[in-house]
């Protein structure tokens, strides 16, 4: 009867394409978007009687914009907007507008918009925040000079079917790619055995940063684990005690493992978390990763090449984009060059890299191991630090790659069985202590 009766309460209580529960677990509809803001209200007669305004006021009121900013839809009511998603939208093909006017205008928006996406690099990776500028910036950036050349270049008619479909078939690959991706960098599952024991902390020596490890610390498990004999239990905590122990994710790191904190997750063989596909970069996804890079620089080439020759066709293709006299005469061709120019940019940034990540794997070295390496000198650098060898993993050149070619979810059925077994423990003590 009381499954009967929550469930009648859960089907009153479904949700409408245009309502949401809000942050404070209350019903709500869209269209009261900008109706009983406290929150608001409290801003503004302070501003009229003129005083001062409380410090967390604006992030009050930030926080409830942010909530209310929702689009209908037809599957669990209203879906909230990411916010960080918009500017790309706005501001990319108004500035590419805007420097295919004049070469001058074009040289100070082209010189402005990456070190704007720089600076709010730093802002957004200091703070370990998660953002979707960067993925929607990538997307739309892919989407919209695809669309610039179907619709400006192409109608030229320097362009032949067979080269479009090129093109077209790289543009898919690329997000076929992506997508592969995002599914999953190899996320550490916990084990019910290594949660359940007591675990000793050691705080870090004081002549060493706490963050260089990633936030991790070193443990000793003090009391043997229910199943098993007392020496064997001892065995296991002594070697337990060489490997790290995550108190986030409450798991024992296998070696190379790392805890991203913008994630919040242990990746195995965490190679870096990367703001362009919003995921980590581990070892399950890593060789996609790569491929997803080449494919992208392989299609950006190729269509950089093809722009230039329809928009410049008088000077050799790789002086054209430094040089093309009468390109601003005709505003279709403007753009197409601009396009083309930002599209340059972007290529040059992951080919920086795709050649940084081509050096790590010839020398069996992940990005956060090589940026530790550089950090306490403990490796060897050449060329500025682009290349790193620790010597700690290196098989040599073909071995190094053979081993990463055939890298991949190494992670056996047990490992989700004892998930689905911390699962269960979890609700039996939350039952016992009912």
């Amino acid at each position: 009867m009381k499954k009967r009766a929550k469930r009648l309460r859960e089907e009153d209580e479904s949700l409408c394409c245009c309502e949401y529960v809000n942050r404070h677990g209350k019903r709500s509809h869209v269209a009261a978007c900008c109706c009983d803001c406290e929150d608001l209200d409290d801003i503004c007669d302070k501003f009229l009687k003129r005083e001062s305004q409380k410090p967390e006021s604006l992030s009050q009121v930030s926080a409830v914009v942010t909530d209310r900013i929702r689009v209908p839809w037809l599957w669990g009511g209203a879906r909230k907007v990411e916010l960080s998603i918009i500017p790309p939208l706005v501001l990319l093909p108004f500035l590419l507008h805007l420097a295919a006017l004049h070469f001058l205008i074009g040289i100070v928006v082209l010189t402005a918009l990456p070190v704007l996406v720089l600076w709010y690099y730093y802002v957004t990776h200091r703070k370990k925040g998660r953002t979707l500028f960067f993925l929607s910036l990538a997307l739309f950036s892919l989407a919209y000079t695809y669309y610039m050349f179907v619709t400006e270049v192409y109608p030229r008619g320097d362009i032949s079917p067979v080269q479009l479909s090129v093109v077209t078939l790289g543009v898919i690959l690329t997000l076929v790619a992506l997508v592969h991706t995002k599914r999953e960098p190899g996320v550490v599952l916990p084990k019910p055995d290594d949660i359940h024991s007591t675990v000793t902390y050691y705080s870090p020596l004081a002549d060493r940063d706490p963050a260089a490890n990633g936030g991790r610390q070193d443990v000793t498990m003090t009391v043997p684990n229910r199943t098993g004999s007392q020496e064997q239990s001892g065995m296991e905590a002594n070697e337990s005690s060489q490997r790290n122990w995550c108190p986030v994710c409450r798991a024992v790191q296998p070696p190379r493992a790392g805890h991203c904190r913008i994630c919040g997750v242990c990746v195995l063989r965490l190679d870096h978390h990367c703001v362009w596909i919003n995921s980590c970069v581990g070892q399950a996804n890593h060789r996609s990763f790569l491929l997803l890079l080449v494919l992208f620089l392989s299609t950006s080439v190729y269509g950089i090449s093809l722009v230039l020759r329809s928009v410049c066709p008088t000077q050799p293709l790789l002086t054209s984009l430094l040089y093309c006299p009468g390109v601003y005469d005709q505003y279709s061709t403007a753009l197409g060059f601009t396009c083309a120019w930002y599209s340059s940019i972007v290529t040059a940034g992951l080919l920086h890299l795709l050649v940084a990540q081509v050096i790590n794997v010839s020398h069996n070295v992940t990005e956060r191991e090589a940026r530790g390496a550089r950090r306490d000198r403990t490796a060897r650098s050449a060329c500025w630090g682009l290349v790193v060898d620790t010597g700690v993993y290196s098989r040599g050149f073909s071995g190094n790659w053979a081993e990463f070619m055939a890298m991949g979810d190494k992670r056996s059925p047990t490992d989700r069985t004892d998930l689905v077994a911390l699962v269960r423990a979890d609700k039996l003590e939350e039952r016992e202590s009912e």
